[in-house]
């Protein structure tokens, strides 16, 4: 992995990003030093961070499990 100062960054952001999207590399971006953050190719075949779309179910009918009376009052 390789690491790069902002200001480098910032000077040629649009050559890193090609470099990046080409070789699937990623790079850390560094501010006086210290990692501020990672910049990594896209995937798709990876789901996003931070998604629950496999974390949610689905119910076909919400209404059965409380009965229409108390669906109705609940209203």
């Amino acid at each position: 992995m390789k690491t790069l100062a902002i200001t480098d960054f910032k000077a040629h952001a649009l050559q890193i990003l090609g470099r990046i999207a080409k070789t699937k590399e990623s790079v850390v971006i560094t501010k006086r030093g210290k990692p501020l953050v990672e910049v990594i190719p896209f995937s798709a075949s990876k789901p996003a961070p931070g998604k629950l779309s496999e974390a949610l179910v689905f119910e076909k009918d919400i209404v059965s499990p409380l009965g229409e009376d108390m669906w109705d009052a609940c209203k």
